[in-house]
């Protein structure tokens, strides 16, 4: 098995040949700091509404290779987080955000088509299973509000026999499926957009990491260790990056890292447990197992039930984490047992901004200069790029649908995480209690009060842990 940084989609896409980094001065109308998904497709949508706009984005390592290339590739809608959005933004307000965020799979399948991005785009739909029986009944309010909500064909409830149809484990019960879901290969789609702006112009700089931004009177100042962007305007989309030292959002984003591992070509077992539709697949838990299939027969398993990190400093274990992954490794084969003597070929990482709604925030900076976005909690495939729409129509001073979308909020709104080092031990206690706990249950035993006790803590205090 190959244990790598970077794991099996961006190895198998095949990065392309670098940019130069930053050198010296460069003035433009907007900077970008970031180059994963949100920064791309904001660059994107920027440049398609004002041709002319000078652009530039800066990445701090290879553009498309950070968390956005090794992912799961789950290009989801927002319809799975309605009751919570309901909750927070009003019927109203949850109905347009998940019906943009709905309008955003379907576009990332047509920008690959016209485009001639072959990123594996398969719009399959998404199945929520349960594993335990504690699990049992959890999606199904979510699924009811939709209903209610008066969204037709979106949401089904699925007894243990219709779960079984789609695919047949031993470990899945009942479940809930979302018709507006779609796969992709997640570098091969960052690689695609990164030739897009090239195409179009945009001034993409590799390996400059940013080592600060002044948001001064007049004008914005990006400076990395070769150089410096003076922009009118600039977009903070560096994603766990945000919980370090200078970010003005580091009070409000936790950082945990999610582990995956990817099998040999395994057509035969696909078959025989008839998950044959290509759906994307994930379980109830708070620390979530998620799974799809690739066009060659592969089983692509993740977890996330990786590490806090603390003051966002990884230390390589978000992207390197053997004792995480042979817990992945147990797990892949509890769920399909027709995978034993079948050869693991990749295992990777990679570090997830969470925010304590568990839902993505797009927030203006104070200077007004610019935006920020965080907290896609590991589901930013299919959102990131509705967030690139907002913030480009924001920028732009663009009264349409997407400048005016609620997830569109002040920083004032956002809830506050504990400062370090309570951030770490207390997010790495509670944890390992929800592991422990969940880890239990889904051996039909009890996990023990003080356990338990340490797991609900999130709720009690506000925080949302899995979806």
């Amino acid at each position: 098995m190959i244990h790598s940084a970077h794991g099996y989609w961006i190895d198998e896409a095949g990065p392309p040949a670098p940019t130069p980094p930053l050198s010296g001065d460069l003035d433009v109308d907007v900077a970008i700091v970031g180059g994963g998904f949100t920064g791309m497709w904001t660059a994107w949508h920027l440049s398609g509404a004002e041709p002319d706009l000078r652009i530039a984005l800066v990445e701090s390592h290879r553009i498309g290779c950070g968390p956005s290339g090794r992912n799961g590739g789950f290009v989801d809608s927002m319809w799975v987080t309605f009751e919570k959005m309901k909750q927070r933004y009003g019927l109203p307000g949850a109905l347009r955000l998940a019906r943009a965020s709905e309008d955003s799979v379907r576009q990332i399948g047509e920008f690959c088509e016209e485009q001639g991005v072959d990123a594996w785009y398969r719009r399959a739909g998404y199945l929520n299973v349960s594993t335990s029986p504690t699990q049992d009944g959890i999606g199904v309010a979510n699924a009811r509000a939709v209903s209610e909500a008066g969204v037709e064909g979106e949401v089904s409830i699925l007894d243990p026999g219709r779960v079984a149809e789609v695919c047949d484990s031993p470990r899945f019960r009942g479940g809930v499926f979302y018709e507006s879901a779609a796969t992709v290969q997640p570098a091969r789609l960052g690689f695609g957009i990164r030739a897009a702006l090239l195409d179009r112009g945009v001034r993409l700089f590799e390996s400059s990491p940013v080592t600060r931004v002044e948001d001064g009177p007049d004008r914005v100042v990006v400076r990395t260790g070769g150089g410096r962007v003076i922009a009118d305007q600039v977009v903070l989309a560096s994603g766990p990056a945000l919980a370090g030292r200078g970010s003005p959002i580091r009070n409000s984003v936790t950082i945990a890292s999610s582990h995956m591992v990817i099998t040999e070509p395994v057509p035969e077992v696909i078959d025989e447990i008839g998950w044959t539709g290509g759906e994307a697949i994930s379980d109830f838990r708070s620390l979530l197992a998620y799974f799809r299939t690739t066009p060659d027969g592969r089983i692509a398993f993740g977890w996330g039930g990786g590490r806090i990190a603390a003051g966002g400093r990884r230390f390589g274990r978000a992207e390197i984490d053997p004792e995480v992954v042979e817990q992945v490794q147990v797990s892949l084969r509890e769920y399909f047992p027709g995978l034993a003597g079948k050869r693991i070929e990749h295992a990777w990482g990679g570090p997830i901004d969470a925010s304590a709604t568990h839902l993505p925030h797009v927030v203006r900076l104070s200077s007004g200069r610019g935006y920020t976005a965080f907290g896609y909690t590991g589901n930013g495939v299919g959102p990131s790029q509705m967030v690139g729409r907002c913030i480009a129509s924001s920028l732009l001073g663009r009264q349409d649908e997407y400048s005016s979308l609620p997830i569109i909020e002040p920083a004032s709104a956002l809830t506050r995480v504990p400062p370090e080092p309570f951030r770490w031990i207390g997010g790495t206690i509670i944890r390992e209690a929800i592991g422990r706990k969940e880890q239990a249950e889904s051996q039909g035993r009890s996990a023990g009060a003080l356990v338990s006790a340490f797991a609900a803590v999130p709720e009690l205090i506000g925080f949302h842990i899995g979806r």
